[in-house]
């Protein structure tokens, strides 16, 4: 999916199952990728507003606040990462409502994970231009090899 470089690619992974958290963490590892779990929403919201979040991946039913609750009040934010929604049914309201709010892509629980690894690898390329992400957002460097996220 990526390459391995200094800085890591890091994405949030917010869903209140310890073991969805370590098989996911197990699946991205080898490809150097950082991840950061969260149990709940506002746990979630708390670390993209503390750290340097690339991809945000969101249940819609987490407690204190669901997926779509959280990707609402990061879009507060200045700089919110690329969202993927996971939900236990994807109706039309749910669609309708994350395409609303830009949400990256919404997938169906249980989660697939070769289509979670595609998922993250579409994000990857659209908002990172094949660059690996690093921790000052917005800026390139002078060779314009890297990304600054």
């Amino acid at each position: 999916m990526v390459q391995t470089h200094q800085n890591r690619l890091t994405v949030l992974l917010a869903n209140e199952q310890e073991d969805w958290h370590q098989t996911v963490r197990q699946l991205l590892q080898p490809q150097g990728v950082q991840t950061l779990s969260a149990r709940s929403g506002r746990e979630a919201l708390q670390l993209i507003e503390t750290r340097s979040i690339h991809v945000a991946v969101l249940d819609q039913a987490m407690p204190q606040l669901g997926g779509l609750q959280v990707i609402k009040l990061m879009r507060e934010l200045r700089q919110a990462p690329p969202a993927i929604l996971l939900a236990n049914q994807l109706t039309t309201n749910l669609l309708h409502e994350a395409l609303g709010m830009h949400v990256f892509s919404v997938l169906s629980k249980p989660v697939d994970f070769n289509v979670l690894l595609d998922t993250l690898a579409r994000v990857l390329r659209r908002h990172y231009e094949n660059r690996w992400p690093s921790e000052h957002r917005g800026e390139r460097r002078g060779n314009g090899d890297e990304y600054q996220n």
